[in-house]
């Protein structure tokens, strides 16, 4: 992990599927915290029981080493494409960590449209 994440790491992380390939790295409280939001969600919704299976299924809580390093599991890093380089980014309250080759293709596919965007995203926010 990159050194400005360690200490909000160093407690222990889980590591689980993310959207578009890549994946999530939350830190403990974090998790908690989706964990008891995705509680409240109904089950009775399809998409709901969907997504909580595969997201906790996959999920692996690790504890980084002295260095910042983490074991991803086998299943995770194929899921990802990750073989040797990757890219570990920021994105509000987890980490994602991408094949380097797939996140270069994501963002230039994507970056434009984030420069025109001409609305905003979360309206008196962005």
């Amino acid at each position: 992990m990159p050194a400005r994440f360690r200490d909000e790491l160093a407690e222990g992380l889980v590591v689980t599927k993310g959207q578009e390939r890549c994946l999530f790295v939350f830190p403990i409280q974090e998790f908690r915290r989706v964990t008891e939001a995705l509680s409240q969600a109904p089950v009775t919704q399809k998409t709901v029981r969907d997504y909580s299976r595969v997201f906790f299924a996959s999920a692996s809580h690790e504890i980084p080493d002295r260095q910042g390093r983490v074991t991803i599991p086998t299943q995770l890093r194929q899921y990802a494409g990750l073989t040797k380089d990757c890219v570990v980014i920021g994105a509000n309250t987890r980490l994602e960590i991408w094949d380097t080759a797939a996140w270069e293709t994501y963002l230039a596919d994507r970056e434009q449209a984030f420069a025109d965007l001409e609305e905003e995203v979360l309206p008196g926010v962005l």
